[in-house]
């Protein structure tokens, strides 16, 4: 299952400031480069040698402060359903209210692991008033300010221990995962992919009853297709459509090795687009771009190829990524779109020859040698592939916190100019010999 922390209370307690202290300020400014202002909701946190996905309900509500109560019930019933973990947090300013009582209600009721976060519990005599919420009956209470993050370590702690260090599945059969916005046309490319095959459906150990894996095997090709369409009540998705999505794409990204981001093609590439390929990019796994309902697409005013540049620009500065079109309902393409996955896979899965990079790169590097730091030069001696679940490599040399980023990239364009990479985020390290 996908690692998921929820956070999760009413408005105004403080759940973005404690979610930008779980996932770090660094990437609200990485997104702010790429252009991606709005998704704020959710980010990925690593702590304890665990790395797990942190979502924050609060971004989801627009305008929160007049927002009906029965809205955020349905929402933390939703991030109840999705979520391994729940950090409920509430405000030691206000003391317990009644929405509070209420949605500890549900949660305890849950079966599922909720922390009790209380918040701005930063003097003396707060401390004192925070108290009362033992009362909520939460055995794991954490008092912290999130403001100045006395209290996150802990509360971080207590969040890892009940959080399963997923390994892949072990049977080298490639995870392919199709996620996209509602109405993109995922479930038409799903069942035109299984056609009968679908009541062939293999239950794996751990994953969750609403992430079906069905095990592919037609045309001497193998594969799980997952999955994330669980059957829900409509109404209740209806209200929160974003979230729901959202919450589905982050549990397909984790349990997957390559996801086909579904794009529409009469729309273009819009805001949740980016987020989407943003979080499978620092998830590390294979993309590749389906454009759908290409068959509806005035071809006179817009080819494929315009299309395609269009895309690249979109995403960079991964542009490395293969765009295959596709119309789901025609069933036009669909099983390139499966060979292009496929390809996406090996490439994740290569590994070159340290001989072998070493004579390419330290070539390249000889020829553009790293600007100097300072007037010293910095020298690259010596690169090998790590051992990781995908392609990272680590460069060795005398000042490696002074490489800049700009001779990363050019590293990593050599990578991909040599060895076949395509649609694969690589990992670039450098390290002290």
């Amino acid at each position: 299952m996908g690692n998921i922390v929820a956070i999760v209370g009413r408005p105004n307690v403080g759940k973005s400031t404690l979610f930008n202290r779980l996932i770090g300020e660094r990437q609200s400014i990485v997104d702010d480069v790429s252009g991606v202002t709005r998704d704020r909701q959710y980010g990925t946190s690593f702590w304890n040698g665990k790395t797990f996905t942190v979502v924050d309900t609060g971004g989801f509500i627009q305008h929160s402060d007049d927002v009906f109560d029965s809205a955020i019930r349905s929402q933390v019933e939703m991030a109840i359903e999705e979520a391994s973990v729940l950090i409920f947090m509430v405000d030691t300013t206000t003391g317990i209210t009644d929405l509070d009582e209420d949605l500890a209600g549900l949660l305890r009721r849950s079966k599922k692991k909720v922390i009790l976060a209380v918040n701005k519990a930063d003097n003396h005599q707060r401390l004192m008033d925070a108290n009362e919420f033992w009362s909520l009956g939460f055995e794991e209470t954490f008092f912290l300010s999130s403001l100045t993050g006395s209290g996150t370590g802990d509360l971080l702690d207590a969040v890892t221990e009940h959080i399963e260090e997923i390994e892949e599945i072990e049977d080298n059969v490639p995870k392919f995962s199709i996620v996209g916005q509602p109405n993109v046309g995922k479930s038409s490319l799903t069942n035109a992919l299984l056609g009968e095959e679908r009541n062939i459906v293999t239950d794996i150990a751990g994953t969750t009853r609403d992430s079906i894996h069905t095990k592919y095997t037609k045309f001497g090709k193998e594969f799980y297709l997952i999955d994330t369409a669980g059957i829900r009540k409509k109404s209740k998705v209806h209200e929160n459509l974003e979230f729901y999505s959202v919450m589905r794409a982050i549990k397909a990204i984790e349990e997957s090795d390559v996801c086909m981001i579904m794009i529409d093609a009469t729309t273009g590439v819009e805001a949740q687009d980016l987020s989407i390929f943003r979080l499978a990019q620092r998830r590390n796994k294979g993309v590749v771009i389906l454009v759908n309902k290409w068959d509806l697409v005035d071809k006179e005013t817009n080819t494929a190829r315009d299309f395609e540049k269009q895309i690249q620009e979109r995403f960079a500065p991964f542009r490395d990524v293969p765009v295959v079109f596709i119309s789901a309902l025609e069933k036009q393409r669909i099983f390139k779109a499966i060979e292009v996955s496929l390809e996406v896979y090996e490439n994740r899965t290569r590994k070159i020859k340290t001989a072998q990079l070493n004579e390419i790169l330290l070539e390249a590097i000889a020829k553009y040698p790293p600007p100097a730091y300072r007037g010293k030069l910095i020298k690259i001696k010596y690169v090998t592939q790590l051992p990781t679940y995908y392609p990272a490599f680590a460069f060795f040399c005398n000042y490696p916190k002074h490489v800049k980023k700009s001779y990363q990239n050019f590293l990593e364009n050599q990578l991909r100019k040599h060895f076949n990479f395509t649609g694969v985020p690589l990992g670039i390290f450098f390290r002290k010999k």
